[in-house]
């Protein structure tokens, strides 16, 4: 599947990543990831894309596009619109599609193997057209999930499928290994 002379680019959609390492039961450890693409040939880039809530003081994803940033990944961000659905619902929407495929198409004449990190069916269009530029494709998501988190067309385009339960063991965080939640002062209960 993966030839030591390739030279890989991994797109990871990072809400699709994160929504199918849940549904499977763990966490992604971002480090062991670019370790194992990087025993399988020459990673030129590993890009995360996704979409940040900006009036939020404090967004629970901030501390990871730092870490991110600063460990080898380059973040692409942009910020989420929020709206009111027609039942009234606050609803946050962030599709960082067309930058992952834009950035993809523009590598074309330095990358040999794509490894996108989404089952999103939408970009089974642009697997389509890196193929035609000759390139290798390969998808990692999940059919083992309950429902797939994959598009079976998507799966189909593809060259090769990874699914990411089969990774689990060399990419996944171990639970011990989850940092400890600060309680902050104000946050914390007080008997009277």
């Amino acid at each position: 599947m993966f030839d030591q002379r390739e030279k890989i680019a991994l797109f990871i959609d990072g809400a699709n990543l994160y929504a199918t390492s849940r549904s499977l039961g763990f966490d992604i450890d971002y480090r062991k990831l670019l370790s194992s693409f990087q025993k399988r040939g020459y990673l030129l880039r590993a890009y995360y894309y996704t979409a940040l809530v900006e009036d939020q003081e404090y967004s629970s994803i901030r501390p990871l596009i730092d870490w991110l940033d600063y460990n080898g990944y380059r973040v692409v961000t942009k910020p989420a619109k929020e709206f009111t659905d027609s039942t009234g619902r606050r609803k946050i929407k962030g599709n960082m599609d067309i930058e992952l495929a834009v950035d993809a198409l523009q590598l074309t004449d330095h990358v040999d193997h794509y490894v996108i990190f989404s089952g999103d069916g939408d970009f089974r269009t642009l697997v389509e057209a890196l193929q035609r530029r000759g390139r290798k494709v390969s998808i990692v998501s999940s059919i083992a999930s309950q429902p797939p988190m994959i598009s079976d067309d998507l799966r189909r385009q593809a060259d090769h499928f990874i699914d990411l339960s089969s990774l689990r063991g060399e990419i996944g965080r171990d639970p011990s290994e989850r940092p400890i939640r600060r309680v902050e002062p104000q946050d914390a209960e007080v008997d009277d």
